[in-house]
């Protein structure tokens, strides 16, 4: 499997969930399926059926967490030296030229993305328009509604 990268931060949320998985969500549903099975027949025991389906979407979240982990590349924003270029984990700002409207970005994981967080998956086409441009340059992006263009004016490491 291919190293998968985020940023420290978003390692640390990835943990996090996985520890709650583990220590509060796995023992809760064990419990369900506990309870459920002393009502007697599980032939027809909804609860039992819902409890065993949460327990394989957990099983399975954990599994596909405790796999992102061990392939994870961290990358600490505040440790890199790019000279300036956009690369992943920078937050860069940008001016939309046919709108003047100004957003701030952070480059992240795929894990990580949330655009309502201005963080912006490193695979997006925004994202992939950025990467190795610099302070003055401009990126085209292919958007549904045709190509925009944005100048960067600023890229920090934070």
């Amino acid at each position: 499997m291919a190293a998968i990268p985020l940023t420290l931060r978003g390692a640390e949320r990835l943990k996090q969930e996985l520890h709650r998985l583990k220590t509060v969500e796995r023992p809760a549903v064990i419990t369900a399926i506990s309870d459920a099975r002393a009502q007697g027949d599980l032939s027809e025991n909804a609860e039992y059926d819902a409890a065993k389906e949460k327990q394989g979407f957990i099983e399975g979240r954990i599994q596909e967490l405790e796999a992102k982990l061990s392939n994870a590349q961290v990358i600490d924003p505040v440790e890199l030296d790019a000279d300036g270029r956009i690369v992943f984990g920078a937050t860069v700002d940008l001016e939309d030229l046919e709108s003047s409207e100004r957003v701030t970005y952070q480059v992240v994981g795929d894990d990580e993305a949330d655009i309502r967080s201005n963080l912006i998956s490193v695979s997006s086409p925004i994202a992939r328009a950025l990467i190795g441009k610099s302070v003055g340059d401009v990126a085209e992006v292919q958007a549904p509604s045709g190509i925009r263009e944005y100048e960067v004016l600023d890229v920090r490491y934070i």
